[in-house]
């Protein structure tokens, strides 16, 4: 008998429940893991607030590291294997989880649990949004909202590490000072500061040839208004909640702008994408190119403290829940 957080309404954070589970032995191709550290996530809130509809009741967390301790035939890791997973199901926040061996990964040598949850989901969500969704070049300028946050700042080294010029967003001077330190060339107090007005004053009345936004409803209108003609515009996220439909009109009233909605998933859906992208997050950490800010610890049984401070912008990079 292990304990997990599950959910059997969507809500707020209080829809979190600590249970007891048994868990079957591993099938064919599965493996147990045992957590030794669960990353926390802005999707998880969508999970459980319904934004993102999961079937009820669920367990709920996408990512975490720890130590296969039984695996079921024709599985391709070994019982001992220190394994990390992001998107192998749902489920994270538990002591014990059944997996599928082909979504998980092998954690390097010089890579610690830890760094692991806190890396592996927001460090191959920089990755394709730098390499495969807008291939970011070293002569370009790009914005990127909520720049201290956990995906932010491995953005922002992995962007600098390119040569890429870096804009930010932040709502205070102390994450201002975070996102500088961490590749981010310029950041703009969006409390204080005009962001289109302020971004055209950096690319000489330009604009931008690529936006990626993670926070939605707040911020969409304004990333749109960034844009040079024919610019592209990156949603990957809703953490402000999700932005109002879309006029296609507006698109070509402000220049024939694109527009794409990518996620993890679609970018990680083969065995060979994952392993290749979450290869790429740790070969830039074992190398320097990326240092992980863990600033924030919860015991799993305050999952939902963790929830209503997240939510509540209290956090600043990465946030990992100890089992």
């Amino acid at each position: 008998m292990s304990q997990a957080i599950r959910i059997h309404e969507t809500g707020g954070p209080d829809v979190l429940r600590l249970e007891n589970v048994e868990l079957e032995a591993p099938g064919p191709g599965m493996v147990r893991v045992s957590n030794r550290a669960i990353g926390l996530n802005y999707i998880d809130t969508y999970h459980r607030s319904g934004l993102y509809p999961l079937p009820l009741p669920t367990g709920i967390g996408l990512e975490a590291a720890g130590v296969v301790s039984a695996a079921g035939e024709g599985a391709d890791l070994a019982e001992g294997d220190r394994v990390a997973y992001c998107a192998a199901g749902f489920g994270a926040y538990a002591e014990e989880i059944n997996l599928p061996a082909a979504r998980l990964v092998k954690i390097p040598e010089g890579i610690d649990f830890d760094v692991a949850a806190a890396a592996l989901l927001k460090g191959a969500t920089a990755e394709y949004l730098i390499q495969r969704t807008y291939p970011l070049q070293s002569d370009e300028t790009c914005l990127f909202h909520a720049a201290a946050g956990g995906v932010g700042l491995i953005f922002g080294q992995w962007a600098a590490a390119l040569g890429a010029t870096v804009i930010g967003t932040v709502g205070s001077e102390e994450k201002a000072a975070l996102a500088l330190a961490h590749g981010f060339t310029h950041v703009i107090n969006y409390r204080t500061d005009n962001v289109v007005e302020r971004v055209r004053e950096i690319t000489g009345g330009a604009g931008l040839p690529v936006v990626y936004d993670g926070v939605g409803h707040d911020t969409f209108e304004m990333s749109l208004d960034c844009l040079r003609p024919r610019g592209l515009m990156v949603s990957f996220g809703n953490a402000s909640g999700a932005p109002d439909p879309l006029d296609l009109q507006i698109l070509a009233n402000k220049g024939s702008l694109f527009i794409t909605r990518p996620t993890l998933m679609s970018y990680t859906a083969t065995t060979e994408e994952m392993r290749a992208s979450a290869a790429a997050v740790f070969d830039r950490i074992l190398d320097g190119r990326v240092a992980i800010e863990i600033n924030q610890r919860y015991a799993l049984a305050d999952a939902a403290q963790a929830h209503r401070d997240l939510e509540a912008r209290k956090t600043t990079g990465s946030t990992v829940l100890v089992p």
